[in-house]
């Protein structure tokens, strides 16, 4: 299972990945939750969010960072066309699958075109999802998320253990 990631991708405050935490359950309500426990001040800081095709994500930021601009990765829209259109361009009657393409372009197109504006990058989330990935594979599978998400914070290097107040140093 694949958890929600909260990364600092601003490369003007910091030149590597800042993971930040990694929430446990992949729904809105989770998302949400995390961050509105986090202070108003720091929500109130949030001016772009990136997210994947993902409608949890839209939901939780809609829901919980009403003033930020959602964008969704050009990437991740190039993937589907490519991953879907090239066929289906061959195909005179357009098979379902140009369809659902056009609508996930609609349905992301505000997402999609803030992209354009602020050239602001999912990158740095996909880094640190790379690096879960490699944890879970190289941990055999942790039976408790508690020590799941403590590896992945302490692997990604140097927690802010003030933002981090759920977990104690030892």
């Amino acid at each position: 299972m694949a958890y929600p990631l909260v990364v600092d991708g601003d490369r003007r405050r910091r030149a590597s990945l800042a993971l930040l935490e990694i929430v446990e359950g992949r729904t809105a309500k989770a998302a949400s939750a995390w961050i509105h426990a986090r202070p108003k001040a720091w929500r109130d800081d949030i001016d772009w969010v990136t997210l994947d095709l993902s409608g949890p994500y839209r939901k939780a930021f809609e829901d919980s960072l009403p003033d930020a601009t959602q964008i969704t990765d050009p990437f991740h829209v190039i993937k589907s066309a490519n991953t879907n259109l090239i066929d289906g361009l061959l195909d005179p009657d357009h098979p379902p699958e140009v369809r659902g393409l056009g609508r996930t372009l609609r349905r992301w197109r505000h997402q999609v075109l803030a992209w354009h504006q602020a050239k602001v990058s999912n990158g740095p989330t996909e880094a640190a999802n790379n690096l879960t990935k490699r944890i879970k594979r190289i941990g055999f599978g942790f039976r408790r998320f508690a020590y799941y998400r403590l590896r992945v914070l302490l692997y990604a290097g140097q927690p802010n253990w003030d933002r981090l107040a759920t977990l104690t140093p030892r």
